[in-house]
């Protein structure tokens, strides 16, 4: 079994012990605080999941950035910084140029890295730590982790998460040329992850819209050779225009973390009937190190 393949199938478990983490204390942003998340790659999208749900919570001032584009100018109680490796120059650069005033989060799976040394207060996520490249259970465990202290009930995800694994990949055809992925919300960051994970896996063609986005434009490039996978119940009323297209149409089985990791299961399975070497990406490192 691969390395990604071993991973993607202990998310549940690791949900859950983030979520015990979570429930135990952890210097994560009060009610109230403005906040800014700031990631690279999927570390972005999970930064964008949750400042998209602390806002609909109503729980305070939310942005999130690629570490990039961080506006270091602006003022915020608390920077959260997501880096699996804690070694990703951009992020690295961002936490640097914070205002001392600002407190400086750093959610990590490695203590051993300058992001760590850079925190004011440190969440260690090490036991989520991955040998594959593309990544898996150490974003959604840090999804779980911040979600559970925002109100998310992880246990039913978790239940979920575990059926779905145990019934295995959803048929895909082995021809799908388009891989769309929509939600709204949250559910929106999760779909842009989800296309990363399809582009990174296979090097498809993948894209990812907020729901309401996708009729002004994007549609027109839909095929029978087009997958649209919806990762939330919002919005069935594009179900009957993406139907006319010709494309196939999948409605989610579980919350938006569950269809990630159905997701991630239609990517192990197409990796394999096209004979690719999923821990092995094409041009693709651990970390960015500039």
């Amino acid at each position: 079994m691969s390395h990604f393949s071993e991973e993607l199938r202990s998310q549940p478990e690791f949900w859950r012990r983030a979520a015990r983490l979570a429930r135990d204390g952890t210097p994560l942003p009060a009610v109230g605080e403005r906040v800014a998340l700031i990631g690279c790659g999927t570390s972005l999208y999970v930064a964008q999941a949750v400042a998209r749900y602390r806002e609909a919570q109503g729980l305070g001032e939310t942005d999130a950035f690629p570490a990039s584009e961080f506006p270091a100018h602006r003022a915020y109680d608390t920077l959260v910084a997501v880096s699996r490796s804690g070694t990703t120059t951009e992020v690295v650069r961002a936490v640097a140029s914070v205002s001392p005033q600002t407190r400086v989060v750093v959610v990590t799976a490695t203590e051993d890295s300058p992001l760590a040394r850079a925190a004011s207060d440190l969440i260690l996520l090490s036991f989520a730590d991955e040998e594959s490249i593309v990544q898996t259970r150490f974003a959604t465990s840090t999804l779980a982790l911040i979600l559970t202290s925002l109100g998310w009930d992880i246990e039913t995800s978790a239940e979920q998460a575990v059926a779905q694994l145990a019934i295995g990949a959803p048929r895909v055809a082995e021809d799908t040329l388009q891989f769309v992925f929509l939600g709204r919300g949250m559910a929106a960051a999760i779909a842009s992850e989800a296309a990363l994970k399809m582009r990174e896996v296979l090097g498809a063609w993948t894209e990812a819209y907020p729901t309401m986005e996708f009729r002004h434009g994007p549609i027109s490039a839909l095929t029978e050779r087009s997958l649209v996978w919806v990762l939330d119940h919002e919005e069935p009323s594009i179900d009957e225009q993406i139907e006319r297209t010709g494309a196939r149409l999948f409605r989610p089985e579980g919350d938006p973390l569950v269809e990630l990791v159905r997701i991630h299961l239609v990517a192990e399975h197409l990796a394999s009937v096209r004979g690719i070497d999923v821990d092995r990406p094409r041009f693709l490192t651990r970390s960015v190190v500039l």
